[in-house]
């Protein structure tokens, strides 16, 4: 299966599903206005998720299975959008996501209602974010999902986690199970690098020094758009076993995490 080449009748009915997708959104904000902030609000962003990948064209697969343990850390590995919308569908759960998305009109709203916890990650505010964690997960009896690579990527490999993530485990030993997430064509076919880089992953080009993949950067809104131009893919999430991680320091934890997510995305992806 190839990318589907891009043509009037493809864009014209992107543009359709497009609009009706986020005159979904709107009316789903108009409801979720209603429901308090919590497990319920938690529990209808799984429905409302996916609903919104529908319409995207967005499928996932799911291998293997979270623990039943609470708290839960899960850690993935980031490439777009995209695992944010098929983890929640699939899985269930709220995330901790970078600050910039709570200033976004209309989405950082939703997602602070879905239960998001929004995390500073400048030096200067990391006493925060990590107390932000800590006191998030000692409330939820769902999973929370959080990437510790601090961005998305071009979808080439893993970038290094940032350690300071992992100071609340390594203060309350709290479980940490680490997810890896493939992007696939519809069929289930492996996407080419130059492919992955140039339609289906979503990264900062700019601060990013990743040579001559880096060629075009979309917005988060304009991704979701050239995403059912065409005609959407396939996400592939693999749960893998609880690590032992006692008697190590955040940064060995870091270190230990990169490496079981890394290779186990280089090998397959």
């Amino acid at each position: 299966m190839q990318i589907r080449k891009q043509n009037i009748f493809n864009t014209t009915w992107a543009i359709i599903k497009f609009s009706v997708a986020w005159l979904y959104v709107c009316l789903n904000a108009l409801i979720l206005a209603f429901i308090p902030r919590g497990k319920l609000s938690v529990k209808y962003m799984q429905i409302f998720m996916r609903q919104f990948n529908w319409f995207m064209g967005v499928r996932f697969k799911i291998k293997g299975k979270l623990v039943s343990k609470r708290p839960l850390l899960c850690v993935c590995n980031h490439i777009s959008v995209f695992e944010i919308s098929t983890m929640a569908a699939s899985l269930g759960g709220s995330f901790f996501a970078k600050k910039d998305i709570e200033s976004w009109p209309l989405i950082g709203w939703m997602a602070k209602k879905f239960g998001v916890v929004f995390i500073d990650r400048r030096p200067s505010h990391a006493l925060e974010a990590l107390n932000a964690i800590k006191t998030k997960l000692d409330v939820v009896d769902y999973p929370m999902f959080i990437f510790p690579e601090g961005t998305s990527t071009n979808g080439a490999y893993v970038k290094n986690f940032k350690s300071s993530m992992f100071d609340i485990v390594e203060k309350t030993g709290i479980t940490v199970q680490p997810v890896v997430v493939y992007y696939r064509l519809r069929d289930g076919t492996k996407i080419s690098p130059d492919d992955l880089a140039n339609h289906f992953a979503y990264f900062d080009n700019a601060k990013m020094d990743c040579g001559p993949l880096c060629k075009i950067e979309r917005s988060a809104f304009m991704q979701v758009f050239h995403i059912m131009m065409l005609g959407g893919f396939l996400v592939e999430i693999e749960i893998l076993p609880v690590p032992d991680l006692s008697g190590m320091d955040r940064k060995q934890m870091a270190d230990t995490l990169h490496k079981i997510i890394s290779d186990k995305y280089m090998e397959n992806k």
